[in-house]
């Protein structure tokens, strides 16, 4: 967790004094643990929160006027509070301005301006939720000091509009539902299709996550996520012979799937609805064998959701699956596998505490030798959604 106190001096050089308080809030970055691809097919997805991601300083100001200014980058601005508009020299302070602009589309109103100071520690790129984290935090504390009610399901699917339609990404909801309502030592089953979703107890006990960041940015996730989407799609299509009803993968059981899938004409679509389908019975066997705290089934349903996404969705790329691969040969290792939309950014894995040391130094060695990229490592505990701190 970030030094509040140094924040806080940080903060008074960029904005200088005031009457005011300066309220501190703070959103995790999230890692999906299983159930990749699978939410926009309809089905569930595991992800949880970390400990690490966005603080939030801010403090009100006697005009309407609204301060941006952050520590990962040198630039800062005042802008009216309203109207707001995209402006793509902004860069990064269009995920905060696309929040105020949803809240207030939605009927929040600023009596007054306020300045902001952010404090990012999820590396950007990495597949960790850096964009979800700022906007979740900037949707609550906004909230909190203008006096409204905080409801953080809605908080989520705002600061996912956001996303969609003021900065044009189109994400699904699993990054920003995660950040919102995540709990320590629990990940969350969620039902991307009904935003159903049930806590469920990760006690890693001995073990600890390890995010390892392959540091290869995700260049070709846009066009090759567009491409899954729309053979996802035509799986649908095919299956409605048998299925009439059928408007999503997520729908089907894996025993309904297999028997009916020969209906699917390309072999390369039907690859893709296969990884779909047996990715979300692997979400749910998950979820049984972590409620008696079988580790070691959840590590071997890790590795077979990596294989599949190698082998039959073919997201994963050179440099997951030397990371991947180099981390099985670690002992003390129960499993290991890409997290986010692959072709580059983050890898997963479930460590024993005293093979830790061990798993960054060969895992790095060994990964540096077959890629010529230098990894980072972050070793994770499981932390709360979206909260005020100060």
């Amino acid at each position: 967790m970030a030094n509040l106190h140094e924040l806080t001096q940080r903060f008074l050089s960029v904005y200088g004094e005031s009457h005011e308080q300066i309220s501190i809030f703070h959103a995790p970055g999230r890692v999906n643990l299983i159930g990749e691809h699978t939410d926009y097919n309809g089905g569930y997805v595991f992800p949880a929160a970390l400990t690490f991601g966005t603080t939030l300083l801010i403090r009100k100001r006697d005009d309407n006027q609204l301060g941006l200014a952050s520590t990962n980058f040198d630039e800062h601005k005042h802008l009216p509070i309203s109207p707001i508009v995209y402006d793509e020299a902004d860069d990064w302070m269009n995920y905060p301005k696309g929040i105020v602009n949803e809240l207030q589309q939605r009927g929040t109103v600023f009596e007054n301006g306020y300045d902001l100071l952010f404090h990012g520690e999820i590396p950007n790129g990495a597949g960790l939720s850096s964009s979800a984290s700022i906007e979740v935090v900037t949707a609550y504390g906004l909230l909190t000091m203008a006096g409204y009610p905080i409801d953080t399901v809605q908080i989520a699917l705002l600061s996912q509009k956001s996303e969609n339609e003021f900065n044009g990404v189109q994400c699904g909801i699993m990054d920003q539902f995660a950040v919102a309502n995540g709990k320590k030592d629990h990940a969350i089953l969620l039902m991307c299709d009904t935003l159903e979703y049930d806590l469920v107890p990760f006690n890693s006990g001995d073990y600890q996550l390890v995010i390892g960041n392959t540091n290869k940015r995700r260049g070709l996730v846009d066009s090759k996520y567009n491409e899954r989407r729309s053979q996802c799609e035509q799986a649908v299509q095919d299956l409605k012979a048998a299925f009439p009803e059928l408007t999503l993968l997520g729908q089907l059981s894996l025993e309904d799937f297999n028997a009916n899938k020969h209906l699917i004409k390309d072999e390369i679509v039907r690859k893709r609805a296969e990884h779909v389908v047996e990715e979300i019975d692997r979400v749910l066997q998950s979820m049984k064998v972590l409620q008696t705290n079988d580790l070691a089934a959840f590590g071997q349903l890790m590795n077979a959701s990596h294989d599949s996404l190698r082998d039959l969705y073919e997201v994963t790329g050179d440099e997951l699956d030397a990371m991947v691969a180099a981390a099985r040969q670690v002992k003390g290792v129960l499993g290991s596998r890409m997290t986010g939309a692959g072709f580059g950014g983050c890898t997963v894995s479930l460590v024993h505490k005293d093979s830790i040391e061990t798993f960054k130094s060969e895992v790095g060695r060994n990964y540096t030798a077959a890629t010529g990229l230098t990894p980072d490592f972050y070793v994770c505990t499981i932390g709360n959604g979206v909260e005020r701190l100060v």
